[in-house]
C-alpha cells in the first residue's frame, strides 16, 4: 500500500493547479486592480477585488499629493511605502515602477500599477505571473491583473473608468468602482471571488480632516464583494453628506 501510494503521489502533484503551488509564506494575491487620478481635483485612489481574503490589507497604498501604488500577484508589500517615498521624491510613475522592480530578485513574480501626482501611470507584470495577466495604462488610470479569465477584464476596466470619467457623474470613487464592477461582469478573476476595497486619498479629506482618507472602505470575505463594496460606498457617500 506505502508503494502504491508513493507511485500515485507525483499523479497528485500534476492535477495540483500551478496558480496553487505557491509557497505558504507568500500566497498568491491573485486580483484585478485600477489605480487612478482625478484631474481636476488632485484626488488619487485605488480599487481592487480578489478571491484572497482581505486583498484591501495587502494591494492599495496611496498618499494625497503623491501617488497611488497597486502590488500584487506575489506581492512585494514594500512596493507601497518604497514605491510612495520614491513617488515624494520627484520620480514619475515610470521611473518609480523601474526602480522597485530592478531592485527586487523575485521581480519576475510581481504585478504592480502606479499613479503619481501629475497623472502620469506605469503598470508590470512580471513573466512569471500566472495567465491570464497583464496589464494596460490610459489617461490617468493603470489597470492589471493576474489569474484572470483573460485580457477582457482590464480593457473592460479601463472603458468603464473612462465613461464614468466623462459621464459628469460622481467622483473618482464612483469611477473607480464603475471600473471594478466592469473588470468584475468581464470575469474577473478566474477562480472566483472573496474580497474588494475601495481606497481614494485627498489632503485633510478624512474624518474631520484629521488624515486624508477621503474614502476607505472593504470588503474582507463576501461572495459577491464587487456588489457589496458599492452598497457601502451609496453609504458612505449618504452619511458623509450629512457632515
Amino acid at each position: 500500500m506505502r508503494r502504491r501510494l508513493l507511485l500515485l503521489a507525483p499523479l497528485w502533484a500534476l492535477l495540483v493547479p500551478v496558480a496553487c503551488r505557491s509557497t505558504p509564506s507568500e500566497p498568491v494575491v491573485a486580483t484585478f486592480s485600477i489605480v487612478a487620478r482625478d484631474a481636476k481635483t488632485g484626488d488619487l485612489g485605488i480599487a481592487v477585488a480578489s478571491k484572497f481574503l482581505a486583498v484591501g490589507a495587502v494591494v492599495p497604498w496611496a498618499k494625497a499629493g503623491v501617488g497611488a501604488i497597486a502590488t500584487q500577484s506575489h506581492a512585494n508589500v514594500a512596493y507601497g511605502p518604497d514605491g510612495l517615498a520614491l513617488l515624494a521624491a520627484g520620480k514619475t510613475a515610470q521611473e518609480a515602477i523601474a526602480v522597485l522592480t530592478r531592485a527586487d530578485g523575485r521581480r519576475n513574480f510581481r504585478q504592480a500599477g502606479i499613479v503619481d501626482a501629475q497623472g502620469n501611470t506605469a503598470t508590470f507584470t512580471g513573466e512569471r505571473c500566472f495567465a491570464w495577466a497583464g496589464g494596460k495604462t490610459g489617461e490617468g488610470w493603470a489597470a492589471q491583473g493576474n489569474i484572470l479569465t483573460g485580457d477582457g477584464v482590464v480593457d473592460a476596466m479601463g472603458k468603464a473608468f473612462d465613461q464614468a470619467r466623462t459621464s459628469g457623474k460622481g467622483e473618482l470613487a464612483e469611477w473607480l468602482m464603475a471600473a471594478l464592477a466592469a473588470g468584475d461582469a468581464a470575469g474577473g478573476d478566474k477562480r472566483g471571488r472573496q474580497s474588494a476595497a475601495l481606497l481614494v486619498v485627498r489632503n485633510s479629506g478624512g474624518f474631520q480632516g484629521g488624515n486624508d482618507r477621503y474614502v476607505d472602505l472593504r470588503v474582507d470575505d463576501h461572495t459577491r464583494p464587487v456588489s457589496e463594496l458599492a452598497r457601502l460606498l451609496t453609504l458612505h457617500r449618504k452619511v458623509f453628506a450629512r457632515r
